[in-house]
Protein backbone atom coordinates (compact mmCIF):
# COMPACT_ATOMS: atom_id res chain seq x y z
CA UNK A 1 0.00 0.00 0.00
CA UNK A 2 1.42 3.41 -0.97
CA UNK A 3 2.05 5.88 1.86
CA UNK A 4 -0.41 8.30 0.30
CA UNK A 5 -3.23 5.77 0.75
CA UNK A 6 -2.75 5.48 4.48
CA UNK A 7 -4.02 8.01 7.01
CA UNK A 8 -1.96 9.97 9.42
CA UNK A 9 -2.80 9.01 13.00
CA UNK A 10 -2.99 11.30 16.04
CA UNK A 11 -3.52 9.67 19.43
CA UNK A 12 -4.46 11.96 22.33
CA UNK A 13 -4.32 10.36 25.79
CA UNK A 14 -4.98 11.57 29.31
CA UNK A 15 -4.21 9.99 32.67
CA UNK A 16 -6.88 8.99 35.18
CA UNK A 17 -9.87 10.53 33.40
CA UNK A 18 -13.23 8.95 34.15
CA UNK A 19 -15.84 8.68 31.43
CA UNK A 20 -18.39 11.14 32.85
CA UNK A 21 -16.20 14.24 32.58
CA UNK A 22 -17.10 15.49 29.10
CA UNK A 23 -20.16 17.34 27.92
CA UNK A 24 -20.64 14.85 25.10
CA UNK A 25 -21.15 12.13 27.74
CA UNK A 26 -23.77 14.21 29.52
CA UNK A 27 -21.56 15.79 32.18
CA UNK A 28 -22.85 19.06 33.62
CA UNK A 29 -20.84 22.02 34.85
CA UNK A 30 -17.75 21.06 32.82
CA UNK A 31 -16.00 22.97 30.03
CA UNK A 32 -15.03 20.66 27.16
CA UNK A 33 -16.11 22.29 23.88
CA UNK A 34 -13.26 20.94 21.76
CA UNK A 35 -13.62 17.31 22.78
CA UNK A 36 -17.38 17.63 22.46
CA UNK A 37 -16.85 18.92 18.92
CA UNK A 38 -14.49 16.04 18.16
CA UNK A 39 -17.22 13.62 19.27
CA UNK A 40 -19.81 15.40 17.11
CA UNK A 41 -17.51 15.03 14.10
CA UNK A 42 -16.73 11.36 14.77
CA UNK A 43 -17.71 8.43 16.97
CA UNK A 44 -18.21 8.36 20.74
CA UNK A 45 -17.83 4.98 22.45
CA UNK A 46 -20.17 4.83 25.42
CA UNK A 47 -18.98 1.65 27.12
CA UNK A 48 -15.20 1.59 27.08
CA UNK A 49 -13.71 -0.31 30.03
CA UNK A 50 -10.01 -0.51 30.88
CA UNK A 51 -8.11 -3.78 31.29
CA UNK A 52 -6.68 -2.60 34.63
CA UNK A 53 -7.58 0.46 36.75
CA UNK A 54 -3.93 1.55 37.26
CA UNK A 55 -1.58 3.23 34.77
CA UNK A 56 1.20 0.75 33.95
CA UNK A 57 -0.77 -2.44 33.21
CA UNK A 58 -3.46 -0.48 31.38
CA UNK A 59 -0.94 1.35 29.20
CA UNK A 60 0.99 -1.84 28.49
CA UNK A 61 -2.30 -3.22 27.19
CA UNK A 62 -3.03 -0.13 25.11
CA UNK A 63 0.37 -0.23 23.39
CA UNK A 64 0.63 -4.01 22.87
CA UNK A 65 -3.07 -4.74 22.26
CA UNK A 66 -2.93 -7.50 24.89
CA UNK A 67 -4.49 -8.26 28.26
CA UNK A 68 -2.39 -8.55 31.44
CA UNK A 69 -1.54 -12.28 31.30
CA UNK A 70 -0.13 -11.92 27.79
CA UNK A 71 1.91 -8.73 28.26
CA UNK A 72 2.96 -9.68 31.80
CA UNK A 73 2.68 -6.25 33.45
CA UNK A 74 0.54 -6.76 36.54
CA UNK A 75 1.74 -4.07 38.96
CA UNK A 76 2.44 -0.37 38.81
CA UNK A 77 6.24 -0.80 38.97
CA UNK A 78 6.58 -3.92 36.77
CA UNK A 79 8.62 -3.86 33.58
CA UNK A 80 7.30 -4.69 30.13
CA UNK A 81 9.46 -7.49 28.76
CA UNK A 82 12.00 -6.58 26.08
CA UNK A 83 10.46 -9.03 23.62
CA UNK A 84 7.10 -7.26 23.63
CA UNK A 85 6.45 -4.98 20.65
CA UNK A 86 4.52 -1.71 20.86
CA UNK A 87 2.25 -1.02 17.92
CA UNK A 88 4.23 2.16 17.13
CA UNK A 89 7.19 -0.09 16.30
CA UNK A 90 5.10 -2.00 13.79
CA UNK A 91 4.09 1.29 12.17
CA UNK A 92 7.73 2.10 11.48
CA UNK A 93 8.02 -1.17 9.58
CA UNK A 94 5.51 0.12 7.06
CA UNK A 95 7.02 3.59 6.70
CA UNK A 96 5.32 5.73 9.33
CA UNK A 97 7.15 8.58 11.01
CA UNK A 98 6.48 8.31 14.75
CA UNK A 99 6.53 10.66 17.73
CA UNK A 100 5.75 10.47 21.45
CA UNK A 101 5.17 13.67 23.39
CA UNK A 102 4.67 13.02 27.11
CA UNK A 103 3.90 9.89 29.08
CA UNK A 104 4.46 6.30 27.96
CA UNK A 105 4.49 4.27 31.24
CA UNK A 106 4.41 0.73 29.87
CA UNK A 107 6.92 0.01 32.67
CA UNK A 108 7.53 1.60 36.04
CA UNK A 109 8.91 5.13 35.77
CA UNK A 110 12.34 4.25 37.16
CA UNK A 111 12.69 1.42 34.65
CA UNK A 112 11.80 3.80 31.82
CA UNK A 113 14.18 6.44 33.20
CA UNK A 114 17.05 3.98 32.87
CA UNK A 115 16.42 3.42 29.20
CA UNK A 116 13.85 3.16 26.45
CA UNK A 117 11.98 0.00 25.64
CA UNK A 118 13.83 -1.61 22.70
CA UNK A 119 10.63 -1.89 20.65
CA UNK A 120 8.82 1.36 21.49
CA UNK A 121 9.10 2.45 17.86
CA UNK A 122 9.36 6.23 18.25
CA UNK A 123 11.69 8.38 16.17
CA UNK A 124 10.80 11.43 18.26
CA UNK A 125 10.79 10.50 21.96
CA UNK A 126 10.05 13.43 24.29
CA UNK A 127 9.46 11.36 27.41
CA UNK A 128 7.77 12.94 30.43
CA UNK A 129 5.95 10.53 32.73
CA UNK A 130 5.11 13.09 35.41
CA UNK A 131 5.41 16.89 35.46
CA UNK A 132 6.94 16.85 38.93
CA UNK A 133 10.01 14.77 38.13
CA UNK A 134 11.87 12.26 40.26
CA UNK A 135 15.18 12.53 42.07
CA UNK A 136 17.94 12.53 39.48
CA UNK A 137 15.53 12.03 36.56
CA UNK A 138 15.32 14.62 33.82
CA UNK A 139 12.40 14.79 31.41
CA UNK A 140 11.63 16.68 28.23
CA UNK A 141 9.14 18.91 30.05
CA UNK A 142 11.58 19.81 32.83
CA UNK A 143 14.25 20.63 30.24
CA UNK A 144 11.71 22.92 28.55
CA UNK A 145 10.98 24.60 31.89
CA UNK A 146 14.71 25.16 32.41
CA UNK A 147 14.80 27.06 29.11
CA UNK A 148 11.51 28.95 29.42
CA UNK A 149 10.50 29.19 33.09
CA UNK A 150 13.55 28.76 35.28
CA UNK A 151 11.81 30.04 38.41
CA UNK A 152 9.03 27.49 38.09
CA UNK A 153 11.61 24.77 37.47
CA UNK A 154 13.27 25.75 40.73
CA UNK A 155 9.93 25.51 42.52
CA UNK A 156 9.47 21.98 41.21
CA UNK A 157 12.88 21.04 42.63
CA UNK A 158 11.92 22.50 45.99
CA UNK A 159 8.26 21.45 46.32
CA UNK A 160 7.73 18.53 43.91
CA UNK A 161 4.11 17.43 43.48
CA UNK A 162 2.77 20.15 45.74
CA UNK A 163 3.93 23.14 43.72
CA UNK A 164 0.40 24.60 43.57
CA UNK A 165 -1.27 26.47 40.71
CA UNK A 166 0.75 26.89 37.53
CA UNK A 167 0.21 29.50 34.82
CA UNK A 168 -1.26 28.16 31.60
CA UNK A 169 1.86 28.93 29.60
CA UNK A 170 4.11 26.85 31.89
CA UNK A 171 1.85 23.83 32.43
CA UNK A 172 2.84 20.35 31.23
CA UNK A 173 -0.39 20.07 29.24
CA UNK A 174 0.51 23.29 27.40
CA UNK A 175 4.05 22.01 26.79
CA UNK A 176 2.66 18.79 25.31
CA UNK A 177 0.37 20.72 22.97
CA UNK A 178 3.16 23.10 21.93
CA UNK A 179 5.51 20.24 21.12
CA UNK A 180 2.78 18.33 19.29
CA UNK A 181 1.98 21.36 17.16
CA UNK A 182 5.69 21.78 16.43
CA UNK A 183 5.92 18.17 15.30
CA UNK A 184 2.82 18.39 13.11
CA UNK A 185 3.79 21.66 11.43
CA UNK A 186 7.61 21.71 11.33
CA UNK A 187 9.37 18.59 12.58
CA UNK A 188 7.70 15.57 11.02
CA UNK A 189 9.05 13.85 7.94
CA UNK A 190 6.71 15.10 5.25
CA UNK A 191 7.46 12.25 2.83
CA UNK A 192 5.78 9.75 5.14
CA UNK A 193 2.45 9.33 6.94
CA UNK A 194 2.82 10.07 10.64
CA UNK A 195 1.77 8.61 13.94
CA UNK A 196 1.93 11.08 16.82
CA UNK A 197 0.90 10.48 20.43
CA UNK A 198 0.31 13.47 22.72
CA UNK A 199 0.09 11.94 26.19
CA UNK A 200 -0.57 14.25 29.15
CA UNK A 201 -0.40 13.54 32.88
CA UNK A 202 -3.59 15.27 34.00
CA UNK A 203 -6.22 15.09 35.42
CA UNK A 204 -4.19 12.79 37.70
CA UNK A 205 -3.89 13.69 41.39
CA UNK A 206 -2.69 15.75 43.33
CA UNK A 207 -5.35 17.95 41.59
CA UNK A 208 -3.92 21.31 42.70
CA UNK A 209 -1.57 22.47 39.92
CA UNK A 210 -4.27 23.56 37.47
CA UNK A 211 -4.17 27.18 36.24
CA UNK A 212 -6.62 29.19 38.32
CA UNK A 213 -8.18 30.69 35.18
CA UNK A 214 -9.51 27.25 34.30
CA UNK A 215 -11.68 27.15 37.38
CA UNK A 216 -13.58 30.17 36.13
CA UNK A 217 -14.75 28.14 33.11
CA UNK A 218 -16.60 25.64 35.30
CA UNK A 219 -20.10 25.93 36.70
CA UNK A 220 -19.29 24.48 40.11
CA UNK A 221 -22.93 24.40 41.18
CA UNK A 222 -23.65 21.91 38.36
CA UNK A 223 -20.64 19.62 38.70
CA UNK A 224 -21.61 16.06 39.65
CA UNK A 225 -21.73 15.40 43.38
CA UNK A 226 -20.18 12.54 45.33
CA UNK A 227 -22.04 9.23 44.96
CA UNK A 228 -22.51 7.16 48.14
CA UNK A 229 -19.53 8.75 49.82
CA UNK A 230 -20.60 7.58 53.27
CA UNK A 231 -21.88 4.15 52.25
CA UNK A 232 -20.90 1.60 54.95
CA UNK A 233 -18.36 -0.96 53.84
CA UNK A 234 -19.93 -3.75 55.89
CA UNK A 235 -22.63 -4.20 53.25
CA UNK A 236 -20.08 -4.93 50.53
CA UNK A 237 -17.98 -8.00 49.71
CA UNK A 238 -14.52 -8.08 51.30
CA UNK A 239 -15.16 -5.05 53.56
CA UNK A 240 -11.69 -5.34 55.10
CA UNK A 241 -10.18 -4.78 51.64
CA UNK A 242 -12.34 -1.70 51.13
CA UNK A 243 -11.09 -0.35 54.44
CA UNK A 244 -7.49 -0.82 53.37
CA UNK A 245 -8.05 0.91 50.05
CA UNK A 246 -9.99 3.70 51.76
CA UNK A 247 -6.89 4.70 53.70
CA UNK A 248 -4.26 3.68 51.14
CA UNK A 249 -2.94 7.13 50.18
CA UNK A 250 -5.19 9.57 52.06
CA UNK A 251 -7.13 8.69 55.18
CA UNK A 252 -10.74 9.17 54.15
CA UNK A 253 -11.74 9.30 57.81
CA UNK A 254 -10.11 12.73 58.17
CA UNK A 255 -10.83 14.10 54.68
CA UNK A 256 -13.28 16.99 54.96
CA UNK A 257 -16.07 17.52 52.41
CA UNK A 258 -14.57 20.94 51.65
CA UNK A 259 -11.20 19.49 50.74
CA UNK A 260 -12.75 16.75 48.64
CA UNK A 261 -14.79 19.40 46.82
CA UNK A 262 -11.59 21.31 46.03
CA UNK A 263 -10.02 18.15 44.65
CA UNK A 264 -13.00 17.45 42.45
CA UNK A 265 -13.04 21.04 41.17
CA UNK A 266 -9.29 20.85 40.46
CA UNK A 267 -9.84 17.62 38.56
CA UNK A 268 -12.39 19.22 36.25
CA UNK A 269 -10.31 22.40 35.90
CA UNK A 270 -7.40 20.25 34.69
CA UNK A 271 -9.71 18.69 32.10
CA UNK A 272 -10.76 22.17 30.94
CA UNK A 273 -7.08 22.93 30.26
CA UNK A 274 -6.66 19.61 28.46
CA UNK A 275 -9.63 20.51 26.27
CA UNK A 276 -8.18 23.94 25.53
CA UNK A 277 -4.83 22.51 24.46
CA UNK A 278 -6.35 19.68 22.44
CA UNK A 279 -8.36 22.34 20.63
CA UNK A 280 -5.08 24.09 19.84
CA UNK A 281 -3.65 20.86 18.37
CA UNK A 282 -6.77 20.10 16.32
CA UNK A 283 -6.78 23.66 14.94
CA UNK A 284 -3.12 23.29 13.94
CA UNK A 285 -3.96 20.02 12.20
CA UNK A 286 -6.62 21.82 10.18
CA UNK A 287 -4.44 24.82 9.32
CA UNK A 288 -1.70 22.49 8.10
CA UNK A 289 -4.15 20.81 5.72
CA UNK A 290 -3.81 17.46 7.54
CA UNK A 291 -7.21 17.02 9.16
CA UNK A 292 -8.88 15.44 6.12
CA UNK A 293 -6.39 12.56 6.13
CA UNK A 294 -5.80 12.06 9.85
CA UNK A 295 -7.39 9.48 12.11
CA UNK A 296 -7.77 11.13 15.54
CA UNK A 297 -8.29 9.02 18.68
CA UNK A 298 -8.87 10.37 22.20
CA UNK A 299 -8.70 8.02 25.20
CA UNK A 300 -7.64 7.64 28.82
CA UNK A 301 -5.89 4.82 30.68
CA UNK A 302 -8.32 4.55 33.65
CA UNK A 303 -10.60 6.67 35.79
CA UNK A 304 -10.64 8.23 39.25
CA UNK A 305 -13.29 7.45 41.85
CA UNK A 306 -12.94 10.91 43.48
CA UNK A 307 -14.63 10.00 46.76
CA UNK A 308 -17.51 8.00 45.28
CA UNK A 309 -18.34 4.94 47.37
CA UNK A 310 -15.96 6.22 50.04
CA UNK A 311 -12.82 5.62 47.96
CA UNK A 312 -10.16 7.73 46.24
CA UNK A 313 -8.11 7.63 43.03
CA UNK A 314 -8.09 3.99 41.77
CA UNK A 315 -7.65 0.48 43.07
CA UNK A 316 -9.05 -3.03 43.36
CA UNK A 317 -12.72 -2.05 43.18
CA UNK A 318 -14.34 -1.90 39.79
CA UNK A 319 -16.91 0.89 39.99
CA UNK A 320 -17.47 2.69 36.69
CA UNK A 321 -15.67 5.88 37.83
CA UNK A 322 -12.47 3.79 37.98
CA UNK A 323 -12.89 1.41 35.06
CA UNK A 324 -14.95 3.26 32.44
CA UNK A 325 -13.22 5.91 30.32
CA UNK A 326 -14.00 8.25 27.43
CA UNK A 327 -13.06 7.09 23.95
CA UNK A 328 -13.61 9.17 20.81
CA UNK A 329 -12.55 8.40 17.25
CA UNK A 330 -12.69 10.68 14.22
CA UNK A 331 -11.70 9.03 10.97
CA UNK A 332 -11.29 10.48 7.49
CA UNK A 333 -14.55 10.17 5.63
CA UNK A 334 -16.31 8.75 8.65
CA UNK A 335 -19.91 9.35 9.61
CA UNK A 336 -20.22 12.18 12.15
CA UNK A 337 -22.14 12.15 15.38
CA UNK A 338 -22.20 8.39 15.99
CA UNK A 339 -22.52 6.80 19.43
CA UNK A 340 -21.47 3.16 19.81
CA UNK A 341 -22.82 1.16 22.74
CA UNK A 342 -20.83 -2.04 22.05
CA UNK A 343 -18.34 -2.86 24.80
CA UNK A 344 -14.75 -1.98 23.96
CA UNK A 345 -11.39 -1.51 25.70
CA UNK A 346 -8.36 0.76 25.23
CA UNK A 347 -6.29 -2.19 24.00
CA UNK A 348 -8.58 -2.13 20.93
CA UNK A 349 -6.74 1.04 19.88
CA UNK A 350 -3.78 -1.09 18.82
CA UNK A 351 -5.75 -3.14 16.30
CA UNK A 352 -7.55 -0.02 15.08
CA UNK A 353 -4.32 1.81 14.34
CA UNK A 354 -2.62 -1.15 12.67
CA UNK A 355 -5.63 -1.96 10.47
CA UNK A 356 -5.86 1.71 9.46
CA UNK A 357 -2.16 1.59 8.56
CA UNK A 358 -2.74 -1.30 6.18
CA UNK A 359 -1.91 -4.41 8.18
CA UNK A 360 -4.16 -7.38 7.54
CA UNK A 361 -6.68 -8.92 9.91
CA UNK A 362 -4.54 -12.05 9.97
CA UNK A 363 -1.40 -10.16 11.01
CA UNK A 364 -3.16 -8.17 13.71
CA UNK A 365 -4.98 -11.25 14.98
CA UNK A 366 -1.72 -13.14 15.34
CA UNK A 367 -0.04 -10.33 17.24
CA UNK A 368 -2.93 -9.36 19.51
CA UNK A 369 -5.88 -11.79 19.36
CA UNK A 370 -7.91 -9.88 21.97
CA UNK A 371 -7.77 -6.52 20.18
CA UNK A 372 -10.53 -5.40 17.81
CA UNK A 373 -10.75 -2.65 15.21
CA UNK A 374 -12.96 0.01 16.81
CA UNK A 375 -14.30 0.92 13.38
CA UNK A 376 -15.80 -2.58 13.07
CA UNK A 377 -18.86 -2.38 15.31
CA UNK A 378 -19.89 -5.92 14.39
CA UNK A 379 -16.57 -7.32 15.62
CA UNK A 380 -17.01 -5.49 18.93
CA UNK A 381 -20.56 -6.80 19.29
CA UNK A 382 -19.52 -10.37 18.49
CA UNK A 383 -16.85 -10.29 21.18
CA UNK A 384 -19.46 -8.90 23.56
CA UNK A 385 -17.51 -8.49 26.79
CA UNK A 386 -14.91 -6.40 28.59
CA UNK A 387 -12.55 -7.72 31.26
CA UNK A 388 -10.58 -5.85 33.91
CA UNK A 389 -7.95 -7.53 36.10
CA UNK A 390 -6.37 -6.25 39.31
CA UNK A 391 -3.47 -8.32 40.68
CA UNK A 392 -2.14 -6.42 43.70
CA UNK A 393 -1.42 -3.72 41.17
CA UNK A 394 -1.25 -0.54 43.22
CA UNK A 395 0.61 0.64 46.28
CA UNK A 396 -0.57 2.08 49.57
CA UNK A 397 0.77 3.44 52.83
CA UNK A 398 0.82 1.40 56.02
CA UNK A 399 -1.16 3.33 58.60
CA UNK A 400 1.31 2.76 61.45
CA UNK A 401 4.75 2.81 59.82
CA UNK A 402 4.07 5.15 56.89
CA UNK A 403 5.84 2.67 54.59
CA UNK A 404 4.79 2.70 50.93
CA UNK A 405 4.55 -0.58 49.10
CA UNK A 406 2.32 -3.26 47.62
CA UNK A 407 -0.45 -4.54 49.86
CA UNK A 408 0.42 -7.47 52.12
CA UNK A 409 -1.65 -9.61 52.16
CA UNK A 410 -2.31 -8.85 48.51
CA UNK A 411 -5.47 -7.53 46.84
CA UNK A 412 -6.71 -9.39 43.76
CA UNK A 413 -9.88 -8.99 41.73
CA UNK A 414 -11.46 -9.56 38.30
CA UNK A 415 -14.29 -7.69 36.58
CA UNK A 416 -16.40 -9.20 33.79
CA UNK A 417 -18.74 -6.85 31.91
CA UNK A 418 -21.27 -8.37 29.53
CA UNK A 419 -24.72 -7.33 28.35
CA UNK A 420 -26.46 -5.38 31.09
CA UNK A 421 -24.41 -6.91 33.92
CA UNK A 422 -21.12 -6.33 35.69
CA UNK A 423 -19.62 -9.19 37.69
CA UNK A 424 -16.80 -8.49 40.16
CA UNK A 425 -14.93 -11.26 41.96
CA UNK A 426 -12.47 -10.62 44.80
CA UNK A 427 -9.87 -13.36 45.13
CA UNK A 428 -8.66 -12.24 48.57
CA UNK A 429 -11.27 -13.70 50.94
CA UNK A 430 -12.05 -12.01 54.25
CA UNK A 431 -10.57 -13.68 57.36
CA UNK A 432 -13.98 -14.89 58.56
CA UNK A 433 -15.37 -15.94 55.21
CA UNK A 434 -18.70 -14.41 56.19
CA UNK A 435 -19.06 -12.20 53.13
CA UNK A 436 -19.90 -12.96 49.52
CA UNK A 437 -16.76 -13.02 47.36
CA UNK A 438 -18.16 -10.73 44.73
CA UNK A 439 -20.73 -8.38 43.27
CA UNK A 440 -23.27 -8.56 40.49
CA UNK A 441 -24.75 -5.29 39.28
CA UNK A 442 -27.54 -4.75 36.76
CA UNK A 443 -26.05 -1.70 35.05
CA UNK A 444 -29.27 -1.00 33.17
CA UNK A 445 -31.37 -0.44 36.30
CA UNK A 446 -28.58 0.36 38.76
CA UNK A 447 -26.05 2.56 36.98
CA UNK A 448 -24.61 3.84 40.28
CA UNK A 449 -23.82 0.27 41.43
CA UNK A 450 -25.67 0.43 44.72
CA UNK A 451 -27.51 -2.92 44.79
CA UNK A 452 -25.43 -6.09 44.87
CA UNK A 453 -27.36 -9.00 43.33
CA UNK A 454 -24.76 -11.68 44.11
CA UNK A 455 -27.03 -13.59 46.53
CA UNK A 456 -30.34 -12.64 44.91
CA UNK A 457 -32.09 -15.91 44.01
CA UNK A 458 -33.52 -14.39 40.84
CA UNK A 459 -30.00 -13.69 39.57
CA UNK A 460 -28.08 -16.80 40.65
CA UNK A 461 -28.20 -18.38 37.19
CA UNK A 462 -26.91 -15.19 35.57
CA UNK A 463 -24.16 -14.91 38.19
CA UNK A 464 -23.04 -18.48 37.62
CA UNK A 465 -23.14 -18.15 33.84
CA UNK A 466 -20.95 -15.06 33.93
CA UNK A 467 -18.59 -16.72 36.44
CA UNK A 468 -18.13 -19.62 34.04
CA UNK A 469 -17.44 -17.30 31.10
CA UNK A 470 -14.94 -15.30 33.17
CA UNK A 471 -13.17 -18.46 34.36
CA UNK A 472 -12.95 -19.89 30.85
CA UNK A 473 -11.58 -16.60 29.55
CA UNK A 474 -8.92 -16.49 32.27
CA UNK A 475 -7.88 -20.03 31.35
CA UNK A 476 -7.50 -19.03 27.69
CA UNK A 477 -5.43 -16.01 28.70
CA UNK A 478 -3.17 -18.21 30.80
CA UNK A 479 -2.71 -20.63 27.92
CA UNK A 480 -1.84 -17.80 25.53
CA UNK A 481 0.69 -16.38 27.98
CA UNK A 482 2.37 -19.77 28.32
CA UNK A 483 2.42 -20.22 24.55
CA UNK A 484 4.53 -17.06 24.34
CA UNK A 485 7.23 -18.66 26.50
CA UNK A 486 9.33 -21.79 26.51
CA UNK A 487 7.91 -24.61 28.64
CA UNK A 488 5.80 -22.15 30.56
CA UNK A 489 8.78 -20.02 31.64
CA UNK A 490 8.67 -16.40 30.42
CA UNK A 491 11.33 -15.69 27.80
CA UNK A 492 12.08 -12.32 29.37
CA UNK A 493 12.02 -11.07 32.98
CA UNK A 494 8.40 -9.88 33.00
CA UNK A 495 7.78 -9.84 36.71
CA UNK A 496 10.46 -7.60 38.20
CA UNK A 497 8.18 -5.30 40.16
CA UNK A 498 9.42 -2.97 42.89
CA UNK A 499 8.05 -3.16 46.40
CA UNK A 500 8.60 0.50 47.26
CA UNK A 501 7.22 3.61 45.63
CA UNK A 502 9.44 4.98 42.87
Amino acid sequence: MRSGDRPNILLLTTDQQRWDTLGCYGATGVHTPNLDRLASEGTRFDRCYVSNPVCTPSRAGLWTGKHLPCHGVYRVHDRLADDEILFAHRLTETGYDTALIGKLHVSGHMHEAKGRHPHDGFRVYEWTPDPHGYTGVETAYLDWLDDRFAEIRAQFRERGRHIGHLPIEAHMTTWAAERTVAYLTRERRTDRPFFCCMSVFDPHDPYGNYPERMRCLLDESKLPGVVAGDEPFDRRPAPHLHEREKCALTDMRTLTPERLHEWRVGYHAAIALIDMQIGRVLDALTRAGLAENTLVIFASDHGDILGDHGLLTKGCFFYDPCTRVPLILREPGGRPGRAVSALCQPNDIAATVLRAAGFSNEQVGAWMPDSRDLRDEQALAERGYAACLYRNTGIGVERDSGRRGYFDPPLHGTMWREGRYKLNVYHSPPPTGDHAPGELFDMQTDALEMHNLWTDPAHCKMRDALLLKMTNWLAVQDARARAQSNDGVPASPRYQGRTQGE
